[in-house]
């Protein structure tokens, strides 16, 4: 009786024949999903640093630190300018919490009382408008606010650095733009002085055939 069980359960555990046999139809979806190409504004940049951290912002209204955001900061080289910007986006909602230019004015310093912290100012846009603000990011690690603030100030260099090799070389357009007109003017001198001194020969010329004539004609008269 006992050896008649397992092949009666087994018997009725086999799934009836044709339950799982594929028929071979198709159904097609009812919305076609078309591929849409998503940017991030980052394509034409490339990133120089990227950290997790937990960004701030001075309330003065409150005169207390707001928390904008906890996720990744990176440092953004335009690959074009040269231009290095600060973004900050949130980890789960991927909303900007800081997006500014590194300027050649701009610094950056230590927390008082925190070495995992570091404070600045920037003129900042995540809102969609310039705003002036006093940011504090703070990192899980000394060693990576001491990065982050190492390649600040390195940004910061090059800028300046940037800007000191553009106003040289607008200060030479300049100068080769007035040798030019310069170059210009006293060519267009030269033309002048021609033409007066053409002008000048040719009146002479004139007054001798005027004279010539007087003479003649007196000459033939007689």
């Amino acid at each position: 009786m006992s050896s008649a069980d397992p092949e009666h359960r087994e018997e009725e555990e086999a799934p009836a024949a044709g339950d799982d046999e594929d028929t071979g139809a198709q159904v097609a979806p009812i919305v076609k999903l078309e591929e849409v190409a998503v940017t991030t504004g980052e394509e034409d940049e490339d990133p120089i640093l990227d950290l997790k951290s937990k960004l701030y912002r001075f309330d003065r209204d409150g005169n207390q630190w707001k928390e904008r955001g906890a996720g990744t900061v990176k440092f953004l080289k335009h690959k074009v300018t040269n231009k290095v910007r600060l973004l900050m986006r949130q980890s789960k909602t991927l909303k900007i919490c800081a997006n500014h230019l590194i300027l050649p004015t701009m610094s950056v310093q230590e927390h008082a009382g925190n070495e995992k912290s570091c404070v600045w100012h920037a003129r900042d846009f995540a809102d969609g408008e310039l705003k002036d603000e006093l940011f504090c990011i703070r990192f899980p690690s000394i060693e990576n606010c001491r990065n982050f603030m190492d390649i600040f100030q390195e940004v910061v260099e090059s800028q300046k650095q940037e800007d000191e090799n553009e106003s040289s070389a607008a200060a030479e357009l300049i100068e080769n733009l007035s040798v030019e007109e310069k170059a210009k003017a006293e060519k267009k001198d030269e033309k002048s002085e021609d033409k007066t001194g053409e002008q000048g020969s040719a009146s002479g010329k004139e007054s001798k055939a005027d004279e010539d004539k007087k003479v003649d004609e007196p000459a033939s008269s007689a």
